[in-house]
């Protein structure tokens, strides 16, 4: 179990700023980031990346054979 929650924490943080990332690109400026669009895209993209995580990782998976 601790394996899987470092994993999919792991993961789950690597999604939150994909997503940041992207919703900043979309500002033609960096002024003009709609900084709550951000927040919130980063933390459902780190919500549904917990939810999906819970189908199996394969890194846990791979460690266990």
């Amino acid at each position: 179990m601790k394996e899987w929650i470092k994993a999919a924490s792991i993961r789950a943080l690597r999604t939150v700023a994909q997503a940041a990332i992207g919703a900043i690109g979309g500002a033609a400026l960096f002024t003009e980031v709609n900084w709550a669009v951000v927040g919130s895209t980063a933390l459902l993209a780190g919500i549904l990346s917990i939810l999906m995580s819970i189908s199996g990782l394969p890194e846990v998976e791979s460690k266990k054979k």
